[in-house]
């Protein structure tokens, strides 16, 4: 097992198309964990949902947040990031990324209509920046 350099785990998060999976808190205190599709900007992560979804809304009222990227083969890795949200409503950013995420996850000739269809109105834009990150590699070995 080793840990891995930002461009490792950087490198890690975009192979293929493995989904995060965030962590938020209801507002009763039970936990939520949901899947994403995500990409990266710099160092920070770029995902889109529904502004009135249960994530958006738990990410509303206290912007922390915990998402995990892992593998499902041996030797296993994977990258957990604590950071803070922000929002975009800016049409024109959030067609961008929607369609950008849209071509990772399913292919370069569906990403305008991926783009599309979450590029509408009442879908946020969501940025992680990253506060803090913990990565390893060939955690089996």
């Amino acid at each position: 097992m080793g840990k891995m350099t930002k461009d490792e785990y950087k490198e890690f998060m975009l192979e293929g198309t493995k989904t995060g999976k965030i962590a938020k808190v209801r507002e009763d205190g039970t936990p939520h964990v949901v899947p994403i599709w995500y990409d990266i900007d710099g160092d920070d992560l770029v995902f889109s949902t529904g502004g009135e979804s249960v994530k958006a809304k738990n990410m509303k009222r206290d912007p922390r947040i915990c998402l995990t990227v892992d593998d499902q083969t041996p030797p296993y890795s994977f990258v957990q990031i604590e950071g803070r949200v922000t929002f975009s409503e800016d049409p024109k950013e959030l067609l961008y990324w929607a369609t950008r995420i849209g071509g990772r996850y399913m292919g370069q000739d569906l990403a305008e209509i991926y783009g599309k269809r979450n590029a509408v109105p009442g879908e946020v834009l969501v940025r992680i920046t990253p506060k803090k990150v913990i990565a390893y590699k060939d955690v089996a070995s």
